[in-house]
């Protein structure tokens, strides 16, 4: 089990130290020194005249130096730090029904748009039938959340689609409906919606904007790979309806949160270029995420593709150290203070702490496994909920992931993504690999980017450990 990571980035020699979330950042001998060390730990006494033999072209006396400040490392907390949880009865000791806290509330199963990647079928979620969602069935799923989370207090709710401007009614009932029982319930919902942006208007976006805790607005980058990619019904493009409208809304948020989100597929690997597009249009916080599906999925990224992706992450990184005007999701890392034990081990919560529901009021997972009838998990309507797929999710975290146990990354991605694992793998524990790989030079970069900025030598991540908080019931 990988212990100690060593790698170049931004021309940057470094090493994660995985199970304390130290971050070094080293000269080339002592890079040399640590890579051929391995998995450690590092003895007592001298450096081992093996190592020297195999780094003739640095001067013993200096490899002898470097050991013993590796050693004081090692001491310290900060370097080949062992693994708490490897206990089995410490590692697998995880809520195994934990209270559910946030609904992907799907208010509609229909689109204006006919992106050709969607993993939606354009909307309908390969139903063969587009509908939206009524109140009567928005306002059961809300009792439903309210009964399911228990004491927690905070509630998060994802008004999503297809296309969720189309159900906007719903939308507003629902919100009104959930405000109403705060006080009763002593719950606080934050309300999230993702939109193509097709149908905002000066209305839409002043509500969005007062009563959306965040917003999620879908733009591929560049107008032409835009176009391509998420036309209309009629065939057209749609970012000249789009963008104008993007950036009121944007323009009109103050500090609340939203963020752009666009799909790269193997169409643009050059999408480090959509990504400042976005940044010049005035768009701060951009996420823009690969297309994941099957080997025989056009839009995909495969294996072959890897090595060009790994190079475009590498120049998008090296071109966010001069742009501050750009907080590009997959470069978010805390370094001194990451996520609590559970959200380590286990990730998103899909199917235990976050499910998905239908416009028919039918729960899944998340939104990637609606329409997969084998993780239909209940219904609102009759208050239904299969513990025993939820189990299954439950019990998925990087120690039941065997590929996970071996990645340094581990902690950071906590698992990976179930719904991407099922669709490539055809299983929910197998590791997309492809995506895996992505996934750790992401956080390469944005290791070694957050190194450089802070200019420290090493920062100590110094994760919540309190496994009785519930998941951050706060």
């Amino acid at each position: 089990m990988t212990t100690v990571h060593t790698f170049t980035a931004l021309g940057q020699y470094l090493a994660a130290d995985v199970n304390s979330g130290a971050v070094h950042i080293l000269d080339r001998l002592t890079y040399d020194l640590l890579t051929l060390i391995g998995e450690g730990p590092i003895g007592e006494g001298r450096v081992p005249q093996a190592l020297v033999e195999q780094l003739p072209q640095y001067d013993p006396a200096d490899l002898e130096e470097c050991w013993q400040e590796l050693r004081q490392l090692q001491e310290a907390g900060l370097l080949f730090t062992a693994d708490d949880y490897l206990d089995p009865e410490a590692a697998m000791a995880l809520p195994k029904a934990a209270v559910v806290k946030a609904l992907c509330l799907h208010v509609s199963h229909d689109c204006n748009l006919r992106c050709k990647y969607c993993f939606a079928s354009t909307g309908d979620f390969g139903t063969g039938h587009r509908i939206t969602m009524d109140f009567d069935t928005a306002k059961k799923a809300i009792d439903w959340v309210v009964a399911k989370s228990g004491k927690r207090r905070n509630i998060e709710i994802d008004f999503f689609g297809g296309e969720p401007l189309m159900a906007m009614d719903t939308v507003k009932k629902t919100v009104e409906y959930a405000r109403s029982l705060e006080e009763q319930y002593d719950k606080v919902f934050r309300f999230t919606i993702t939109t193509n942006g097709i149908l905002l208007d000066d209305e839409t976006i002043d509500y969005i904007n007062r009563e959306m805790s965040n917003v999620v607005l879908s733009l591929d980058g560049r107008q032409a790979v835009n176009d391509r990619m998420r036309p209309t019904i009629n065939g057209k493009g749609s970012y000249e309806v789009i963008v104008p409208k993007f950036q009121k809304l944007v323009a009109g948020r103050g500090t609340r949160d939203y963020y752009v989100r666009g799909t790269f597929t193997r169409d643009n690997l050059d999408f480090a270029q959509d990504v400042l597009h976005m940044g010049d249009l005035g768009f701060r916080h951009v996420s823009v995420e690969p297309c994941s599906g099957p080997s025989d999925d056009p839009y995909a990224i495969r294996k072959e593709d890897l090595g060009r992706v790994e190079e475009e992450y590498e120049k998008l990184a090296r071109e966010l150290l001069d742009r501050k005007d750009i907080n590009f999701f997959h470069f978010n890392v805390d370094l001194a203070q990451g996520p609590c034990v559970i959200k380590r081990l286990r990730g998103c919560g899909a199917g235990c702490e976050y499910v998905a529901i239908t416009p028919d009021g039918d729960i899944y997972p998340c939104h990637q496994f609606v329409g997969k009838e084998e993780f239909r998990m209940g219904s609102v309507h009759d208050g239904s909920f299969d513990m025993s797929i939820s189990g299954q999710f439950a019990q998925q975290n990087i120690y039941t992931r065997p590929a996970c146990r071996e990645c340094w990354a581990r902690f950071y991605c906590s698992g990976g993504c179930s719904a991407s694992n099922l669709l490539v793998n055809g299983d929910i524990i197998s590791s997309n690999e492809v995506a895996c790989a992505m996934e750790r030079k992401r956080l390469e970069c944005a290791i070694a980017l957050n190194a450089i900025t802070s200019q420290a030598d090493s920062v100590r991540n110094t994760n919540c450990n309190n496994t009785e908080c519930n998941h951050c019931n706060r």
